[in-house]
């Protein structure tokens, strides 16, 4: 495989899908420090991943993704959602019409318990979207937060359910 310059890695359109490795760069101090793998993306904190191309190829699109996607100003108004609301929970879809079935399931649990809750539609915004995964070190959605607090996806809340736990939590959290 033929050695490529770091600048060769900074926005460089390519086709997308594509197969070809990524470009890991440090955003950071060091610009120059690279890491490539073939076998999937790396997260890594102050970090850029762009995908690379072969020489010669010709695109119009370009991938950049930043493994940092939760600003101080988004996660400012995280904070002031999940504290301004005793139940949010932030789904795909919307609580009328939710587009995945773990968000529905999580959605119809909550309404058999006769739970106001505030629902976010994550699939309105990228941003968003990514950023939430960083803020509750959680990567899958649906994510209910229960009194300002993180409480957990799908599985959790099922169980909690189940177990009555949930019903116990979600009392604490509507009286206080």
């Amino acid at each position: 495989m033929a050695s490529l310059s770091t600048s060769a890695y900074l926005r460089t359109p390519l086709p997308f899908p594509s197969r070809k490795p990524y470009a890991l760069q440090n955003r950071g101090p060091y610009m120059d420090t690279t890491l490539r793998t073939s076998h999937g993306v790396l997260t890594l904190s102050n970090t850029v991943f762009v995908r690379s191309r072969p020489p010669g190829l010709r695109s119009s699109r370009s991938f950049v993704c930043f493994a940092s996607a939760l600003s101080p100003e988004l996660k400012q108004t995280l904070d002031k959602v999940v504290r301004s609301h005793k139940v949010v929970l932030f789904m795909k879809g919307t609580k009328d019409f939710p587009q995945c079935g773990f968000s529905n399931t999580v959605v119809q649990i909550l309404k058999s318990l006769n739970v106001p809750v505030e629902t976010l539609n994550i699939l309105e915004n990228e941003m968003l979207r990514q950023g939430l995964k960083e803020y509750s070190s959680w990567p899958t959605f649906p994510q209910l937060y229960i009194d300002g607090e993180f409480f957990g996806g799908c599985d959790i809340v099922v169980e909690a359910y189940q177990s009555g736990e949930l019903q116990e939590l979600l009392e604490k959290a509507l009286l206080s």
